[in-house]
């Protein structure tokens, strides 16, 4: 089997002994080759290499991002797939601040835990097949949203490149910071989803392709707790920045048996595809990366299209 390693050096939780025994741990398995990212937008480049060159498997070491951009890198979207590209396996040690994608995937938070995961996973031949959301021509694994959540992530990308950490504490101030910056304003968003009625009058949206959507700290977050990598898209779009109703949903995002339900909410679990449409251009994010301000994006599931060495899902 032949192996590239992608690690990010400046992740948030990436160590030189973790790294160290990730490497010697897989070398122990298969042919192994290590590269380290230099800049945004290097995975993706690394990830393509490995396509091009037909290697067996990618590991990732890095955050959420880091996963982002390796998956954009070698899987091809569906209207450009004509089915010739080589496509690695996918495994993921969690190297960031939240590691999302690898903690819905029922791999552990700990790097050195999920090493071990990942050894025994491969000495079974275990894959699973999910499937992946797509948003403005662009995979996501877990989450995108548009309004509060990408304000919060521009936010948060700001402060990073200040040298700043991408804390639990500073998620939480950030977002009570913006959720009062944009409580004053006009609902802008509406939601279309084939079947459906319009949905307008919505402050700010997450499209989710698992769940949880996020974590604070340990405590995960379920915005759809219904949508999971083998179903479609979950869709959660608000419309009140009312502070009591705000705070009432978001006791119900932190129940352990949470199911969202409020009449300023409208969400569905399980849906092919949606598009939001914004008066007035609003941020998007994918993964938690702000990508930028858009009118429209559309947002697409895509059953069954990667293969990752992770968990069977229980």
């Amino acid at each position: 089997m032949r192996t590239l390693l992608i690690v990010n050096p400046n992740a948030t939780s990436t160590t030189p002994a973790t790294r160290d025994l990730l490497a010697h741990a897989l070398e122990s398995r298969t042919q192994l080759t290590v590269a380290h990212t230099q800049h945004r937008g290097h995975a993706a480049e690394l990830a393509q290499w490995a396509s091009t060159n037909e290697m067996d498997l990618i590991v990732v070491h890095g955050g959420d991002g880091t996963v982002n951009e390796t998956i954009n890198g070698f899987l091809p979207l569906p209207q450009l797939n004509d089915g010739q590209a080589w496509l690695p396996r996918l495994g993921v040690i969690p190297g960031g601040s939240a590691n999302v994608f690898a903690r819905a995937l029922g791999i552990s938070p700990d790097p050195v835990t999920a090493t071990n995961q990942l050894i025994d996973l491969l000495t079974l031949d275990s894959d699973r097949k999910i499937g992946l959301g797509i948003a403005d021509d662009r995979w996501f694994t877990f989450s995108a949203g548009v309004g509060l959540d990408a304000d919060v992530c521009e936010a948060i990308d700001a402060s990073r490149a200040n040298g700043r950490a991408a804390t639990p504490g500073h998620y939480v101030r950030t977002t009570v910071r913006q959720f009062f910056r944009a409580k004053g304003k006009e609902p802008s968003v509406r939601i279309e989803i084939p079947g459906h009625a319009p949905v307008d009058g919505v402050h700010y949206a997450f499209v989710t392709n698992a769940s949880p959507w996020t974590y604070l700290n340990s405590t995960p977050v379920h915005t759809n707790p219904g949508t999971t990598f083998e179903t479609g898209l979950g869709v959660f779009a608000v419309r009140s920045m009312a502070v009591v109703p705000t705070l009432m949903l978001a006791r119900q995002l932190l129940a352990t048996n949470g199911h969202p339900k409020s009449r300023n909410l409208f969400r569905e679990d399980d849906v092919p595809s949606v598009r939001i449409v914004a008066a007035e251009p609003i941020g998007l994010q994918i993964d938690g990366d702000f990508i930028g301000k858009r009118n429209m994006v559309d947002f697409t599931a895509v059953p069954d299209v990667l293969a990752v060495v992770a968990p069977q899902p229980s």
